[in-house]
């Protein structure tokens, strides 16, 4: 049965399938339309084409009005019409450098000379020129560029796509930020509702192990007992806390890492070789000690039921370039590759009993609140797996190192 995470993931895959679709469709009848619109100006420039050639061959005595309305009535089109030679003949719709001279519109400043051979050297990389036979000695040569209309129409699917790319963004966003806040906010009235309700039992268990001595109890043993409760006492605090933001302090992360370690040591499967390796200088990092301790006996608890009870398990820090490490190896069963990020969204287990929410809220913890990051190192399936958290060191580490 797929869990929550995969059938968000499902879901926004199909919204994004959607989105494209609808972008491929308007982008579709968007490069139709410009398709048609080219086609329709290269018919009006062959219109162009025709009445020049009629002109140029027509008789003196032969009524030129109409050919002569066809060729002004080209207003949006810019076009250069040059002999075999590359003499220009003639052009129209180019906004020149200079002005004309009305009296001799057919001459040619040097500027503007310049200016059309320019506009001419690109035209002739293009598709967009009708050769004119005025006879067999004579051709001459229709040059066109894209109308504005044209060009901007062109750019108007680019631009349609960006648009729509930012809406289908902004909605994502907006969707998926209300849904975490609404998911968040269960999370805390859960985790603040579990405080309350473990609250009286723990103090009442305070006050059992108190009197347990005068039972004859063995001391050994009430000792433990009375850590347990404390470490429960401690876990309904963290519950409690959950929603507000931390008190950070410095501290030697070592000696953090190292508590944590040491109480589940004898709280873990008798079959688990425990190793803890705690580097020689003190790792000073700003920390919620309580928070830290929990991710670490999650990570260990994790590699014992990985182990299923039974291997070898390594608890290490150590510094690298500005940052306190800290390292959980196991041999357990490992984790593919393709899971070494799912590991830690929400839902995602291999157990049979459990929410799938200790990574999840391990990497809340590590990322959000001490800016660090948590992460699969390396993991080898039937080998053992290795989780590494990184976490800045104080300015004072930092300059020491």
């Amino acid at each position: 049965m797929p869990n929550i995470y995969d059938i968000r993931r499902r879901g926004a895959v199909l919204f994004m399938i959607a989105t494209v679709a609808v972008a491929a469709v308007f982008l579709l009848i968007s490069d139709r339309l410009v398709d048609d619109l080219s086609k329709q100006e290269r018919d009006r420039m062959q219109i162009w084409a025709d009445a020049t050639r009629e002109i140029a061959s027509a008789n003196p005595s032969d009524n030129l009005d109409f050919l002569l309305s066809i060729i002004e009535g080209n207003h949006t089109i810019p076009v250069i019409l040059v002999d075999n030679d590359d003499n220009i003949l003639d052009h129209n719709n180019f906004e020149l450098p200079e002005a004309e001279d009305e009296m001799s519109p057919w001459v040619l400043s040097a500027a503007n000379e310049e200016f059309l051979r320019e506009h001419l050297t690109r035209l002739k990389k293009t598709s967009n020129v009708i050769h004119i036979v005025i006879s067999p000695e004579e051709t001459q040569h229709l040059y066109y560029e894209d109308s504005v209309l044209l060009r901007k129409l062109s750019y108007y699917p680019y631009l349609q796509l960006i648009v729509m790319i930012v809406f289908v963004a902004v909605v994502y966003f907006a969707v998926t930020a209300t849904k975490k806040a609404e998911q968040n906010k269960v999370w805390v009235g859960l985790s603040k509702e579990t405080a309350h309700q473990l609250g009286t039992p723990i103090s009442s268990l305070m006050a059992w192990v108190e009197l347990l001595p005068s039972y004859g109890v063995d001391e050994e043993v009430v000792g433990e007992m009375d850590k347990d409760v404390n470490r429960l006492k401690v876990i309904a605090s963290r519950f409690s806390k959950i929603g507000s933001p931390p008190s950070m302090v410095a501290a030697d992360i070592s000696a953090v890492i190292g508590r944590a370690a040491e109480y589940m040591r004898s709280r873990i499967s008798g079959g688990v070789d425990l190793k803890i390796e705690l580097a020689s200088e003190p790792l000073r990092v700003k920390l919620s000690d309580s928070l830290i301790e929990w991710v670490i006996e999650n990570l260990i608890k994790n590699a014992v039921d990985a182990m299923e009870g039974r291997g070898k398990l390594t608890v290490s820090t150590f510094a690298e370039t500005g940052y306190a490490v800290i390292e959980v190896t196991d041999s357990g069963k490992g984790i593919p590759r393709k899971a070494f990020k799912t590991v830690f969204n929400p839902g995602y287990t291999t157990k049979k009993r459990g929410w799938g929410l200790g990574l999840t809220l391990a990497k809340r913890i590590i990322n959000d609140y001490h800016h660090g990051l948590i992460f699969v190192k390396d993991s080898e399936p039937g080998v053992g797996t290795t989780f590494r958290v990184q976490l800045p060191l104080t300015v004072q580490n930092s300059n020491a190192m």
